[in-house]
């Protein structure tokens, strides 16, 4: 029995044998196989993006202790990217990620793999995403409508261009789309004035031009189209203001400008009236100036009046507008703001008159001083000859008349006797009394040169005071008035009582600015542009 069944216990035998050495080298495999890694796509510069195209692809790993992964990523991921556990990953970088100045911009990721066994791998990928540029954008233009006998200008409305990447972008003309005649700029600007047979084929039937509108720097160029056709109404006229600003904010005294360049669709004539309209009636009319058909200025400066105390600011709009022969209406609000300001001019002629008035009292003084050195002068040469006509001599005699007989015997000299109530004045011909009644030659001198010094002085302090403040600027300096007070000081020192002068003495010359000026050189006097 066991003989019959012998071959089929060795068939079971080998099967059995086959199998645990299958299964060995299966645990010896799994024992090394290594540890668990992810392994990444294996093209050239797979990480490399383009803004706008898709990245779709499979995470894979190799080694470790179980076939069940799961898939994560750890850090580096945003809101655009899709991932899920079993390893599938689909990104589509958005176009406003890098521009034509930064050109790229990486995204470090971080992916993670975690098998069931408890084995985790991790892996970094940098993609680094490329600028791409997408070429400009042209919405439907509004018609260029063209008039006979007129150059006509279009401007494109850059609203209607779109670059979505913000790029600049220039217009370039397509010359065979193009009627003769017809001028592009680069920014867009149309003009053209139509021939006769221009005119008459326009107005059977419009037509249509193209144009480029290219980016910079990278040249990508989309077509625009244009319609012309002649115009079958009247439109309404239109006008700038340069500088163009809706807000004009001014300081009194200050003068304000602004340029108007008026247009109409149907030709200059077809303009009836440019004026404006102001919220505040202290603006004058006359401060718009019409300087030719199309051309027209607002010159206006404010008084140092127009806003009055305690206000910092006026406020108020002016509505300027321009009409045409149908009444078609086109206008523009400005909104002025005026600063009330301090009028410089009344401080500047306030210091001017004490500069001036303190000259005035020195020329004066000065004056009065040559007149004095004169005197002394005439004086001291008659005492040191020694001559002498006569000679007052004064005499408190009490209540007596008697020197009359004893120094005057003779009767026809008596009669030039005068006695009053005691006091004799006597008329002495024979003394040489300069050293005996009158001042001695010493003294005289001493005088004559204390006048000189004070005199040459003063006119030295006159000179630096009048150079030195002789400008407008210089006297609205702090230090004007410290240097008036000590001009002013000179002319009033104690020591000036010693040359008796007349107190009541007036100048017989008129302090005008000439004789100011040629006593001191440098006073310049006050203009009236100054003023």
């Amino acid at each position: 029995m066991i003989i019959k069944h012998l071959h089929k216990i060795l068939i079971l035998l080998t099967t059995f044998l086959l199998f645990t050495k299958v299964q060995g080298q299966d645990n010896m495999k799994s024992s090394v196989a290594g540890p668990l890694q992810i392994i990444f796509p294996a093209e050239t510069d797979w990480n490399v993006l383009q803004e706008g195209k898709e990245i779709n692809f499979h995470l894979q790993t190799k080694g470790g202790k179980s076939d069940s992964v799961t898939y994560s990523i750890s850090s580096g991921q945003i809101k655009e990217m899709s991932f899920d556990s079993a390893g599938h990953f689909v990104w589509t970088p958005s176009f406003d990620i890098a521009d034509r100045i930064n050109t790229s911009k990486s995204f470090p990721i971080v992916f993670e793999a975690q098998t069931s066994s408890g084995e985790s791998a991790s892996r970094e990928v940098v993609f680094k995403v490329m600028h791409v540029n997408r070429a400009p954008q042209v919405d439907e233009l509004k018609p260029f409508y063209v008039q006979y006998k007129t150059q006509n200008i279009y401007k494109i409305d850059i609203g209607s261009i779109r670059d979505p990447d913000g790029d600049p972008i220039v217009f370039i003309p397509i010359l065979e789309e193009m009627p003769e005649g017809m001028k592009l700029t680069a920014a867009g600007e149309i003009i053209w004035e139509p021939s006769t047979n221009q005119f008459s084929t326009l107005k059977k039937s419009p037509r249509y031009i193209e144009f480029y509108v290219e980016d910079q720097p990278s040249k990508a160029r989309a077509k625009g189209r244009l319609k012309l056709d002649i115009t079958q109404m009247d439109l309404a006229p239109d006008f700038t203001i340069i500088p163009q600003n809706s807000v004009i904010n001014s300081a009194e005294n200050n003068r304000i400008n602004l340029r108007f360049t008026l247009s109409d669709p149907n030709g200059e004539d077809d303009i009836v009236t440019f004026n404006f309209i102001s919220e505040n009636k202290k603006v004058p009319s006359e401060a718009l100036v019409k300087n030719t058909a199309t051309s027209y200025e607002f010159i206006w400066e404010p008084g140092y009046n127009f806003v009055k105390d305690p206000f910092d600011t006026l406020a108020f709009n002016i509505t300027f507008y321009v009409l045409d022969k149908a009444q078609n209406k086109k206008e523009r609000t400005v909104h002025f703001v005026i600063k009330n300001t301090v009028d410089e001019s009344v401080r500047d002629n306030y210091v001017y008159n004490l500069y001036r008035g303190a000259l005035v009292n020195a020329w004066g003084l000065l004056e009065q001083m040559t007149e004095k050195e004169g005197e002394l002068k005439k004086a001291y040469s008659k005492a040191k000859k020694g001559k002498r006509s006569r000679s007052l001599l004064n005499a408190s005699l009490g209540a007596t008349t008697g020197l009359a007989p004893v120094v005057a015997t003779d009767q026809n000299v008596r009669g030039y006797i005068t006695t009053i109530g005691g006091t004799t004045v006597a008329t002495v011909g024979t003394l040489e009394a300069t050293e005996v009644i009158g001042k001695s030659v010493n003294g005289l001198l001493d005088r004559f040169n204390y006048v000189m010094q004070k005199k040459n002085e003063l006119q030295n302090k006159g000179d630096v005071f009048a150079r030195e403040y002789s400008q407008k600027s210089a006297r609205r300096q702090p230090d004007f008035i410290r240097k008036l007070d000590e001009f002013k000081s000179l002319m009033n020192l104690s020591g000036l009582v010693a040359l008796e002068l007349d107190a009541n003495w007036e100048n017989k010359k008129e302090a005008t600015d000439t004789a100011i000026k040629k006593a001191f050189k440098d006073f310049i006097p006050l203009t009236k542009d100054d003023n």
